[in-house]
């Protein structure tokens, strides 16, 4: 099988970053689909975007043969990853719906720093000082955005932190079942699987019905969705995520264009000023991290 990465070579790594690109590029029209949707209930669209991945995921576990078992002692956390990333999308859908399409995106974007305070209490691994301030700086960065107040106002933002929140602490389930060596594909399966289930009951009693132009802005959500996964993937395969993961960023950029050109959005001077701290933080942080790594292997 061939190889995709290799340290000495920039070509896997140019390609890593053209489709973590591409992959923003796809979750930004996700976003930009689920607010076009209009009124249909959140769950309602969430229940179509995973069913549209169980079915890919199915279908590519069959075409690759792959058994559909879960490794030994790994369905708790998988069960764990799933709640973790249910509540991450319901939330995160929640905020497109209410905010700026880039304010959502930002907030959802503050999944790494919450992945740093997970890792500590779930894996054990050990932050740094440089990385404690990472997150404090990324933080300060979100209440430009959540603009805090006491009133309801502050809800969805409020409800878009919490899906960053639940979003990070999928991922570190994610690494948790890697390092456990549950297949990827399970992974996938299983959270499409459990969230769709989960939605069921609420469609069957409360079903809301839709236009033809409203269904189609759903299954665009879950072909969107689907594609921004494939290329994600792809991306990790060309690339090891901690030296192209800042790319992912570019989300943020694309929702804030689709937001202005098709809703008519413009940020606020103070969102805009929260973009530019966690952005710059991560960023930061990126260029951090390589640094270190290049005088350890010089060293």
């Amino acid at each position: 099988m061939k190889k995709y990465y290799k340290s000495d070579s920039t070509k896997p790594h140019l390609m890593g970053i053209v489709c973590i690109i591409a992959s923003a590029f796809f979750f930004s029209l996700m976003s930009l689909f689920i607010r076009l949707s209009g009124d249909v209930p959140v769950i309602q669209k969430c229940f179509f975007r995973n069913a549209v991945a169980l079915l890919i995921a199915f279908f590519a576990m069959v075409k690759a043969k792959q058994p559909f078992r879960i490794g030994k002692g790994n369905t708790k956390y998988l069960l764990i990853r799933a709640v973790g990333g249910t509540v991450g999308m319901l939330c995160n859908f929640y905020a497109v719906d209410h905010l700026a399409i880039s304010d959502a995106s930002i907030l959802n974007k503050l999944s790494p720093f919450f992945a740093i305070i997970f890792s500590v209490i779930v894996l054990k691994e050990v932050a740094n000082k440089f990385e404690w301030l990472a997150v404090a700086v990324a933080f300060l960065g979100a209440l430009f955005v959540v603009k805090p107040s006491f009133n309801m106002e502050v809800l969805p933002a409020l409800v878009g932190l919490l899906g960053g929140c639940g979003a990070g602490l999928a991922y570190t389930y994610v690494r948790k079942l890697g390092q456990r060596g549950e297949n990827g594909m399970m992974i996938v399966l299983f959270f499409s699987g459990f969230s769709t289930l989960c939605m069921l009951p609420y469609l069957i009693f409360n079903f809301t019905t839709m236009s033809m132009k409203q269904w189609i802005y759903l299954w665009l959500t879950g072909a969107t969705a689907a594609g921004g996964q494939v290329f994600i993937t792809k991306a990790y395969a060309f690339a090891p995520a901690k030296e192209i993961s800042v790319y992912d960023y570019s989300n943020v950029i694309f929702s804030a264009i689709w937001g202005f050109c098709f809703l008519g959005q413009i940020p606020d001077w103070l969102s805009i000023v929260g973009y530019v701290i966690i952005i710059g933080t991560a960023v930061f942080k990126w260029y951090h991290d390589i640094h270190m790594q290049k005088t350890e292997r010089e060293s």
